[in-house]
């Protein structure tokens, strides 16, 4: 009893209490899931009666923007907001993208109406880049319906990405890591997809349309490029690194993101004693799928024999000094602003599976300069790849 003579609540009182309110939570969940799905698929319908309706109208001018103006218009005056015309053309591209799923919820548009600029301003098209590296292959539809945690703001954002296996990749991982919107829109916009593909063949290409992103071995941890346009910093010769280390840790959430799955922040300037020297690693980071320690440097100019030695020492010494029973061998990562090509062929990242290299851009790429990059990596594992054969 409490000073005025009140029964206190006991523990399974308070145990009670919380059951009430996992189950009140779970349940307001499962009402907005089960609207945003009801929703998704209205709007699937509607586009396929859009569609329908007007391929009875091809050889009519002007048919189809009647159409659409009209149908808003009475859409409009019966349930208010969110019937634009802009909204019927996504309804109905939605379709267009979507023809061939099931319209359930599972446990390329090319007329005149999707190349308006009401319908998308920007029309996301990274196959460009894929069938220039030779790896836009195709594969039969194997997910049917959509998912129950997408919502249709997620399922629009989808519509923008016009090569299918892409497609569906970004479908998988934001379902399986619980994307945001802001989030899946960052992720095909850096083009993450591609960047992933530097060293995958047709079957890895097949493997993240099919699974998503699976983490197996450190080399599926790397990117090159990585875009750390969120850090706001400029293309600057006068850029210090403590200032790009700096602005990663004021981001760090971010930063994460763009590392990509399993990773936890550990430290920065992490000191290391060996004898009477004293070395400090900028970054380190622990891959709790992994299960074990990236080590960063960070470097502004171009990559350079001592920075591959000197990363090669520090995974050592941290193997040797800090990792515990159960860690695997530490992977060492250079963020560096260019990379050296023959240095990378020619040093110990050649042979390594623990140690690489990667370049970094303080700006999103466009499309072009991400072609040349994925180009000049491939070439890169190409050559590398031709020497082990001829030995």
């Amino acid at each position: 009893m409490d000073t005025n003579g009140h029964e206190l609540p006991n523990q399974s009182d308070s145990s009670l209490f919380d059951r009430v309110i996992i189950i009140l939570e779970q349940a307001r969940t499962n009402v907005v899931r089960t609207v945003n799905s009801e929703m998704v698929l209205a709007y699937w319908h509607i586009g396929r009666e859009i569609v329908q309706e007007l391929q009875k109208g091809e050889d009519r001018a002007g048919y189809g923007k009647q159409v659409l103006a009209e149908l808003s218009m009475k859409l409009k005056k019966q349930y208010g907001k969110g019937f634009s015309v802009t909204n019927l053309r996504y309804f109905r591209l939605f379709y267009q993208t979507y023809t061939n799923r099931a319209p359930v919820i599972r446990h390329k548009p090319c007329d005149e109406l999707t190349r308006t600029k009401t319908a998308l301003k920007k029309h996301h098209k990274p196959c460009d880049v894929l069938g220039e590296m030779g790896m836009a292959i195709e594969k039969s539809d194997s997910i049917q319906g959509f998912s129950p945690v997408l919502s249709w703001s997620h399922y629009r954002t989808l519509t923008q990405v016009e090569h299918k296996n892409e497609r569906l990749f970004y479908e998988i991982e934001a379902e399986k890591e619980d994307w945001s919107v802001p989030v899946l829109q960052r992720q095909i916009h850096t083009f993450l997809f591609a960047r992933l593909l530097k060293s995958r063949d047709k079957e890895g290409v097949l493997g993240l349309a099919t699974k998503g992103h699976e983490i197996k071995k450190p080399v599926d941890t790397m990117k090159d490029p990585y875009v750390l346009d969120f850090l706001g910093l400029p293309e600057s010769k006068q850029l210090h690194e403590s200032r790009l280390e700096a602005a990663i840790i004021d981001n760090l959430q971010s930063f994460l993101l763009e590392l990509g799955k399993g990773f936890a922040f550990v430290g920065r300037q992490k000191r290391m004693q060996f004898d009477d020297d004293y070395f400090y690693i900028d970054l380190v980071f622990y891959n709790c799928i992994l299960k074990c320690y990236l080590l960063i440097d960070l470097k502004i100019g171009e990559l350079a024999h001592q920075d591959v030695g000197q990363m090669d020492s520090y995974v050592r010494m941290f193997d040797d000094k800090y990792i515990a029973e159960g860690d695997n061998p530490t992977i060492g990562l250079i963020l560096c602003a260019k990379k050296n090509k023959t240095i990378a062929r020619y040093s110990v990242l050649n042979d390594s599976k623990q140690l690489f290299a990667s370049k970094y851009m303080l700006y999103l790429p466009t499309e072009e300069e991400l072609r040349r990059e994925l180009e000049r990596e491939r070439r890169l594992i190409e050559e590398a790849q031709a020497e082990g054969e001829g030995k």
